[in-house]
């Protein structure tokens, strides 16, 4: 490897993952334990960061490992993190336990999303929700019947970002959802601006902007952070209480 990737070398790309988290290089170095010299040098690219610096800044910085295998890549390293479908059958302890998971979680409702914010499997209590959003239409491509509980859902699944935008979806069950849909945009959004994130798995984000409201809300935010999920009285889920 010669220590690039897409035209950037790794310092480069972990400036830009520092930058979009809005921290500063000596917040940075004091959050991974090294100076800001060796920081800076990391970043301008005089100096190559070994394997556990990569991983250490990254995991600070909040970069999921998909993308930290392509910083370690840009840095000449081999990537940390095998790429295994969940379909396959090695992963099915990893789905044994994630359903476990998500129906200890009942009666409170609980769901698993990928990279693209596409739903991959959910609990009893997230169902009825979910139900009633296809139903309504809001994600053309799944249809509009029901679909299982604690099973592995197959392409097409639904869209965590068009489930909580459309004007038929999540905005009709959730009490507080201005504050839930802004800091789900902020999130999706900041993964997004990564340097290393995969375009191939970008969620709709334009798509949700497009929806009535949505762009509006983004630009007229209050100080402040966003409150926790809370449902209406006639979520077809469970409440939250």
């Amino acid at each position: 490897m010669d220590g690039y990737q897409n035209g950037q070398n790794a310092g480069a790309l972990l400036a830009r993952a520092r930058r979009a988290r809005r921290l500063s290089q000596l917040d940075l170095a004091l959050e991974t334990g090294i100076s800001t010299r060796h920081l800076s040098f990391v970043e301008t690219g005089r100096s190559r960061p070994s394997p556990g610096l990569v991983l250490r800044l990254c995991e600070v910085l909040g970069v999921p490992p998909r993308e930290a295998d392509g910083v370690l890549l840009a840095a000449g390293h081999a990537p940390a993190h095998r790429d295994t479908p969940l379909e396959a059958p090695a992963m099915a302890e990893v789905l044994a336990a994630l359903r476990l998971i998500l129906a200890r979680h009942d009666p409170l409702p609980a769901v698993a999303f990928d990279a693209a914010w596409d739903v991959v499997m959910f609990n009893g209590a997230y169902g009825g929700a979910l139900d009633a959003c296809l139903a309504a239409g809001v994600d053309a491509a799944v249809g509009r019947l029901p679909l299982p509980r604690l099973a592995l859902l197959p392409p097409p699944r639904p869209n965590l970002l068009r489930l909580l935008c459309h004007p038929d979806g999540a905005r009709r069950f959730v009490g507080n959802w201005p504050e839930v849909a802004r800091a789900l945009l902020d999130r999706v959004q900041r993964e997004a601006r990564l340097p290393s994130a995969d375009p191939a798995r970008r969620p709709p984000i334009e798509e949700a902007l497009a929806q009535p409201g949505v762009a509006a809300l983004m630009r007229n935010r209050p100080p402040g952070g966003a409150a926790p999920w809370s449902c209406r009285s006639r979520c077809p889920a469970r409440p939250a209480t």
